[in-house]
């Protein structure tokens, strides 16, 4: 689908001659002389390398039409992690490299949603925050209440994480997906 640099909305796709790129801003600008032109920060999908790009205005490009779909996580396979489709209830397996850390969030049997141009991933999208289970942490000593000290803590899922000195073992925690934070125990 064509479209014009008026079409621009933050978070669009489109298909550039040297990748596929998401928008992240976008300016107008109409200079006192010459031609207006669209000043632009784009993000490549594929590498997540950021630039910036100036488009003169009404320039036509391609639009990737990005769908959406709501996939189930459930096991990893080698390099592989197979996820399953929540309405069809086909399989697909994707190489963990090509999520980039979001396995370090992906729970068996939790959802997600996968991006996809034509039949390929390109994103994940992962809620704000996770619940997951510390796997393996230092015992936390009686009375060791330094304010703002961390320790290291593995979850289920290999991320490590610091967190306070008063964490144990088996205790449920809620991790930021997009900094890998500690935010809090979680209840429950």
């Amino acid at each position: 689908m064509s479209i014009s640099t008026s079409d621009f909305k933050n978070g669009m796709t489109v298909d550039l001659d040297d990748g596929l790129f998401q928008i992240s801003e976008f300016q107008h600008v109409k200079p006192g002389k010459g031609g207006a032109f669209v000043r632009t920060t784009l993000r490549n999908v594929r590498t997540g390398a950021v630039i910036e790009r100036t488009f003169r205005a009404g320039e036509k490009m391609e639009r990737a039409v990005i769908d959406k779909r709501e996939m189930q996580y459930l096991y990893a396979d080698g390099s592989e992690l197979v996820f399953m489709d929540a309405e069809t209830y086909e399989q697909l397996q994707v190489g963990r490299q090509q999520l980039g850390t979001a396995p370090n969030y992906l729970v068996e049997g939790e959802g997600a949603v996968l991006q996809m141009y034509g039949d390929e991933i390109i994103d994940i999208e992962l809620p704000a925050s996770v619940v997951l289970t510390v796997t393996e942490t230092e015992p936390g000593i009686q009375g060791d209440r330094v304010s703002g000290a961390r320790k290291a803590a593995t979850m289920q899922t290999g991320l490590v994480v610091q967190v306070p000195l008063f964490i144990e073992m088996d205790e449920r925690l809620k991790v930021d997906t997009r900094t890998g934070d500690y935010i809090e125990r979680a209840n429950g």
